[in-house]
């Protein structure tokens, strides 16, 4: 995490991501695909980087509930709010993508993840006309109490390779990988794919959310659109 806000304020570093920003959001949108591998290209070791797994009260009781009581909700600027359990989330269509994990930090691992795509989970919802962005609210937070999130622009999270990740190489999303739902896009920086996500808020903006930048890293100093 150190190396992390070493980098957050390394100006060299974020003309670089600045200079290329919004190309790579024009090219990219919901038109390019990230590369897929073959199940024989999974990295055999896939790092943690993240902030501390969730060890609260709840997080401990979905734990031992095998998140029976887990509900991820979907609300704000949308015409029908969900509630969707594990079970709910298994009954749609699922997706499965063999891609490679770029951390900012500079290693790169590749696994295969299945679930939902975010965009059919957003059309249950049916977000309304003014609806912008995506905020991903999550369950793990840094020494200080601050919860992570992150965000995407409606544009991004209806790109086909976005998904709302269920399984990790054939098995149940592991606790400390972000169990039992996290986001996963390939087209952009690690630090995008949220993990321990409880709930999807459909906005106008995000201006007023924290540090008001639509993400924890990106409120330190890091670009929004991190595209690859």
């Amino acid at each position: 995490m150190k190396r992390r806000a070493f980098i957050a304020r390394n100006p060299a570093f974020n003309r670089l991501l600045s200079s290329v920003e919004l190309v790579n959001h024009a090219l990219i949108g919901t038109r390019g695909l990230a590369q897929t591998y073959t199940m024989s290209e999974i990295s055999p070791v896939f790092p943690i980087e993240s902030l501390p797994t969730p060890a609260d009260a709840k997080y401990r009781d979905l734990v031992a509930s095998h998140f029976g009581n887990y509900r991820l909700i979907v609300d704000g600027a949308v015409e029908q709010p969900a509630a969707l359990s594990l079970a709910q989330l298994h009954s749609m269509r699922q997706i499965s993508e063999i891609t490679r994990h770029d951390c900012v930090d500079g290693w790169s691992a590749i696994a295969k993840w299945s679930g939902v795509r975010l965009a059919d989970v957003l059309a249950l919802a049916r977000p309304r006309r003014d609806a912008r962005y995506v905020v991903f609210y999550c369950m793990d937070t840094d020494e200080r109490g601050t919860p992570y999130y992150e965000s995407l622009d409606c544009h991004q999270a209806n790109h086909p390779q976005v998904l709302l990740a269920l399984r990790m190489n054939g098995v149940p999303i592991p606790n400390d990988y972000g169990a039992p739902v996290r986001l996963r896009v390939p087209t952009q920086l690690g630090y995008k794919s949220a993990k321990w996500i409880e709930r999807a808020e459909v906005v106008g903006s995000f201006a007023h959310l924290y540090g008001g930048d639509g993400g924890y890293w990106e409120d330190q100093g890091y670009q929004w659109y991190a595209g690859i």
